[in-house]
């Protein structure tokens, strides 16, 4: 059958008559399901209707205040580099290496750093109507000159009024007046699944929307980061960067900064800096040029379930502190390797991710009350943070545990001066590693400090901790100035 339907109207009548979508009214046009309705049921009962949000009055209402940056700066480039580029060809292409030993016989004096013309561009929106705009610090790093283009197609000078990398946050500001602003939002009134739209300009086309729904929230990235991520697959690309995330009202709730992707575009998976974040950061920079973090001076790495068995935890939550920086805050507060950090204050730290967010979020000089796990036992401590431009967070990785069966390791004690070299007190020397240790990742040349939170002085003491461990023991390592943990399962 061809029948050839002439107007809009016919084909939702038509649509509508078959049963394909929901005639609710004269003229409307609604994407709608029956809810929890078998197809072949009889309608007894007005069927529940589905209704996408209409996101134009959002766009054509608040479009005027998202604006496109454009970036030129420099980077140092050896010549091949250089010339690579010039001839485009990427660094990991076959051809590059080839370009590069040609290039070496041409140039066998060696390679000279200069400097090399970047061009970017992301995306920003306007907050105060006399020309401060949001952006991401990585927009702008490195920039020599910053231009504003509005949507009138009006073009500006900025000025980066501050930057700052632990939450990718930057402010520049524009010569004008009476501009159009953005409203913000409430980041802890957005709910996983809402729908929400970003604005920017992906791939330098300008005024882009794209729409999708909150995955996650404080989501962390292994990447040293400050910040509690909105997880969303909303489309954002190349160039969406620093521009807003809103809600169904018009809000900002964020600001669009990563995506996860391997090849470069939009996979289904993005992230946003949550605007409490922002203004926190926006607010200190208007005042002093610079935005200050609160720095624990520990290192941190996730609980797994076999840490969680080691430690008698009744799930894997909390950061786990392996290694403290000695007369740093943790210190001077009494935090021990071993200790797991399950709360800050009201805050539960689930993730280690989760201890750099809420850490660096507070002033330095702050006092927090810290919630451990020690021994089997809660306890509280007081720490006074110090400043995290005196030394940055550092999260540790940890080796995965796998295997069964006995610990697998040879040790015998330390000779003086093997403990001078490894500056330690105590500890066991692991002359080889085989069986379930070697496969969670323990080398022979390692130093056993602890087991289970236990200092690990002789030989008998370890056995004595595997014969009452259940499932797993945690070993706390050194391989030279480096302190992790690893679970190591028994049974």
């Amino acid at each position: 059958m061809n029948t050839r339907l002439t107007s809009p109207r016919a084909l939702v009548l038509a649509l509508a008559t078959a049963g394909v979508i929901g005639a609710v009214g004269a003229g409307a046009y609604t994407s709608a399901r029956a809810v929890g309705t078998p197809t072949n049921a009889t309608a007894t009962a007005p069927a529940a209707m589905v209704t996408l949000p209409d996101f134009s009055t959002i766009t054509a209402r608040d479009g005027a205040a998202v604006v496109n940056i454009s970036v030129t700066g420099t980077m140092k480039a050896s010549d091949d580099e250089q010339a690579a580029q010039i001839q485009g060809i990427d660094p990991d292409d076959p051809m590059f290496q080839f370009f590069r030993r040609f290039q070496g016989q041409m140039n066998p004096r060696g390679q000279q750093q200069r400097d090399v013309p970047v061009r970017a561009q992301g995306s920003g929106f306007i907050v105060d109507a006399n020309g401060i705009i949001l952006t991401n610090a990585h927009v702008v790093k490195d920039a020599k000159e910053v231009t504003v283009k509005l949507t009138d197609r009006r073009e500006y000078r900025a000025k980066v009024l501050g930057a700052d990398a632990k939450t990718d946050i930057a402010v520049l500001k524009i010569d004008a007046k009476n501009l159009p602003v953005l409203a913000l939002g409430n980041t802890k009134d957005l709910k996983v699944g809402e729908w929400v739209l970003a604005i920017g300009s992906p791939f330098g086309f300008e005024n882009t929307v794209t729409a999708g729904v909150v995955s996650a929230k404080g989501r962390t990235l292994p990447d040293d980061s400050y910040v509690p991520f909105i997880q969303t697959d909303v489309a954002v690309n190349p160039g969406n960067s620093g521009g807003p995330l809103l809600n169904t009202r018009g809000e900002v709730v964020g600001i669009n900064s990563q995506i996860y992707s391997r090849s470069g575009g939009y996979q289904g998976v993005s992230f946003s800096i949550p605007i409490d974040v922002a203004v926190q950061v926006k607010d200190q920079i208007v005042a002093t040029g610079k935005a200050v973090h609160g720095r624990l001076g520990v290192a941190v790495q996730e609980v797994n379930q076999a840490f969680a068995d080691s430690f008698k935890l009744d799930k894997p939550e909390g950061a786990l502190v392996s290694n403290i920086e000695k007369g740093g805050p943790g210190d001077k507060a009494g935090l021990k390797a071993g200790d797991v950090i399950r709360k800050v204050g009201d805050q539960p730290i689930v993730s280690s991710g989760d201890l750099p967010a809420v850490i660096g979020q507070q002033a330095p000089g702050t006092k927090v009350t810290l919630e451990v796990w020690r021994q089997g036992e809660r306890q509280e401590l007081t720490a006074k943070l110090g400043d995290a431009s005196d030394k940055p967070a550092q999260v540790a990785k940890a080796d995965k545990a796998t295997g069964q069966g006995k610990l697998g390791l040879a040790l015998r004690p330390l000779q003086p001066d093997e403990k001078r070299e490894a500056s330690v007190e105590t500890g066991l020397l692991i002359e080889d590693a085989a069986g379930p240790s070697a496969m969670a990742g323990v080398q022979a040349g390692d130093v056993l400090l602890a087991i289970n939170g236990t200092p690990a002085k002789t030989v008998e003491q370890v056995r004595e901790v595997v014969a009452k461990a259940d499932k797993s023991v945690a070993l706390l390592i050194q391989r030279g100035d480096d302190k992790i943990f690893v679970p190591v399962r028994i049974g």
